[in-house]
This record gives C-alpha cells, sequence and structure tokens, in this order.
C-alpha cells in the first residue's frame, strides 16, 4: 500500500463504515467521506441526505453524533479511524453537484430536471419521474422515457431558477 491516497481512501471508508449505523439511526444517509489535508490539520467533510433533504437541525444532530462517535475511545473512536493528526470536521448535504448514482438519488430529485449521459454517448434531459432499484421515468419533452439504471454514465440534476413550486400551482387552479 505504498501510496498515500490509498491510505486516505481506507480512511475515508473506514469512517463511513463506523458512521453509517448511527447517522442512519437519524433517519440520514452517508453519501460521501473526503479527508483533505489543510496545513497542519486535515479538514474531514462528511455529506449526508434524506428523503427531502437534510434540514439545518439534521445537520446539526449529524455533526453531535458524529463528534461523539469519532470522540470516543472505543475501536471506532478517532485516533483509530483518523490517526494522531488534528482534524475539522465539517458535515454538509449532497449537494446538487454530485451524480446521481443510487436509486435514493433517483427518488429524491423527482419532478426535478436532470440531464443524463447515456451509454451509447447520447445525452437526455428531462424531469425526473417514478423510479425503482432497477430504473427511472423521465418525461422528455412531454414523452415518458424508462431508463435502466445500467444506461446511465453520468446524471447531474440541472438548477432551474424561477421554477415554480409544483403544489403551489394546483392550488391556485382550485
Amino acid at each position: 500500500m505504498g501510496s498515500g491516497q490509498g491510505a486516505k481512501r481506507a480512511t475515508a471508508e473506514r469512517i463511513e463504515e463506523v458512521l453509517t449505523g448511527p447517522l442512519a439511526e437519524l433517519g440520514l444517509d452517508v453519501e460521501a467521506v473526503e479527508i483533505t489535508p489543510a496545513g497542519k490539520r486535515r479538514v474531514l467533510r462528511v455529506a449526508v441526505d434524506t428523503d427531502g433533504g437534510p434540514t439545518l437541525d439534521d445537520v446539526a444532530a449529524a455533526t453531535k453524533v458524529i463528534d461523539r462517535v469519532l470522540e470516543s475511545d472505543g475501536p471506532d473512536g478517532a485516533a483509530e479511524v483518523m490517526g494522531e493528526l488534528p482534524y475539522t470536521l465539517e458535515v454538509t448535504s449532497r449537494g446538487v453537484d454530485r451524480p446521481l448514482t443510487l436509486p435514493r438519488h433517483w427518488r429524491r430529485n423527482e419532478t426535478r430536471l436532470v440531464k443524463i449521459d447515456l451509454a451509447d454517448d447520447s445525452t437526455v434531459t428531462g424531469r425526473i419521474g417514478s423510479s425503482d432499484d432497477e430504473a427511472v421515468t423521465v418525461d422528455v419533452d412531454g414523452t415518458e422515457r424508462r431508463i435502466p439504471y445500467s444506461d446511465v454514465r453520468k446524471a447531474l440534476v440541472q438548477v432551474e431558477f424561477n421554477r415554480k413550486n409544483r403544489d403551489e400551482n394546483e392550488k391556485d387552479a382550485d
């Protein structure tokens, strides 16, 4: 394992493993764990997600749980998984710039606009509809298209400005 990158990755995977259970108790999923050097310290960035997106209270609760788990003296404590160097903890939400890679990502972004690069080198842009463990249905210019995840090379939610909330529009129609 000669490279520092390999050791860093193993540590990030180990931290994710240690945090998954305690954060699941809060209804949160660990989306990403990144460790980056910052001078004589390191920054431990943990991205969390939940249905409907995490609130500030969710992020605060996650921060307390992560601190408690990593500061414990047990085999999963900070010295065990982070080593002796000091670190700064940042807890964030998943963010729209991260690709959709798991079925739950598609479910949590239902009705959002998505750009999908497909395995056949074509690109599809449409609105995310229903999804399951195998595929997603996307509304492409009024036509429903079912796309298996195995055909998706990369998918990113597109940022939309001035999009009215669908629920508000339906209320206005009543």
